[in-house]
């Protein structure tokens, strides 16, 4: 936000009779940066988009197909990762709508409407990704508990000496911190992709809020 710095220095040394000028500059600055920001938002969705789809592509091969087939999930799968897909291409498309809208905006007062609803879009877009998340791996867990051999070997092991309510809280409260500790991963991770993104937006939005006053 250099230039803006500079632009606001210039403003109170030239008066104000440069006042309505100054704005003008200042707001043609943050709308620009404001567009900018929404357009790698958009670009940065489509290639995440890719990268899961090509990474999904990749390890659904014929083993992962039959232990679908063999857990009798294959539909329910198929089914929730046609609507995850539908979803997302929802969020990118909402995003290229934002990102237009904000690019032929000619307000102030618009321009900040348009970019505190495209953070809610981003933040909405972060959690439905986390839920996904958390939803496949608690299936991925209810999996191995109801078919996975050795974890079932180990399991009538504990029932046969007494330990089963043991062994179940142990599962549970291992299962537990893994899911907690994928999904702080993943926070982390779209802190790093989003978050410095939706910052600057915020902070060109505290700009704008400054010059509608």
């Amino acid at each position: 936000m250099k230039e803006l710095d500079l632009l606001k220095k210039d403003w109170q040394k030239s008066g104000n009779s440069f006042e309505q000028i100054s704005e003008a500059e200042i707001y043609k600055m943050l709308h620009t940066k404001s567009s900018s920001i929404v357009k790698w938002i958009l670009i940065i969705s489509i290639l995440e988009f890719l990268f899961w789809s090509l990474l999904d592509v990749f390890l659904n091969d014929d083993s992962y197909q039959n232990k679908l087939q063999k857990y009798g999930i294959e539909n329910f799968m198929f089914a929730i990762n046609i609507i995850n897909y539908l979803v997302i291409i929802v969020f990118i498309y909402v995003f290229y709508k934002n990102y237009k809208t904000i690019s032929t905006t000619d307000s102030t007062h618009q321009l900040m409407t348009n970019i505190l609803k495209t953070r809610r879009t981003v933040q909405n877009y972060i959690w439905y990704n986390l839920a996904v998340i958390t939803i496949s791996i608690i299936i991925s867990i209810v999996m191995v508990f109801y078919h996975n051999s050795e974890f079932i070997t180990l399991m009538n092991n504990a029932i046969s000496k007494g330990h089963q309510s043991l062994f179940i809280a142990i599962s549970i409260g291992v299962s537990a911190i893994f899911i907690m500790a994928v999904i702080g991963l993943f926070w982390l991770f779209y802190r790093l992709l989003y978050g410095i993104l939706l910052r600057k937006l915020y902070a060109n939005y505290n700009e704008l809020k400054k010059i509608d006053l």
